[in-house]
């Protein structure tokens, strides 16, 4: 509220129970089904109202596509190859097939030799 004292806005705000809490934050990231939109400096206020929190943001916003390659681990790669016994090539490629599932990659190669 434009005018008031900050001081008589928190005592307000403290009788009809609400509570503000700031978070230093360096990087907010909020992911969408196709993009993220990343806040940098933000300014994050967590606010609690009747047991309930709620979250105000504010700085500098942009947008990132998100990026729809799959990273695959070595890890990943050795596990598919020790089940199933196909290359490590073929193993990266059935993982990235199945978005990184490794059960499904797995399933795959058992699919292939019935």
């Amino acid at each position: 509220m434009p005018g008031m004292d900050p001081r008589m806005m928190k005592q307000a705000m403290k009788r009809m129970g609400i509570k503000q809490d700031e978070i230093e934050a360096v990087q907010v990231v909020i992911r969408t089904p196709d993009k993220d939109l990343v806040i940098d400096n933000p300014q994050v206020v967590k606010i609690n109202m009747m047991g309930q929190n709620s979250f105000q943001i504010s700085g500098e916003v942009k947008e990132v596509a998100r990026s729809t390659s799959i990273e695959v681990s070595q890890d990943d790669i050795n596990t598919v190859v020790e089940q199933t016994g196909c290359s490590e090539d073929e193993a990266k490629d059935a993982i990235k097939e199945a978005d990184g599932d490794l059960a499904e990659a797995i399933l795959k190669f058992k699919k292939d030799t019935e």
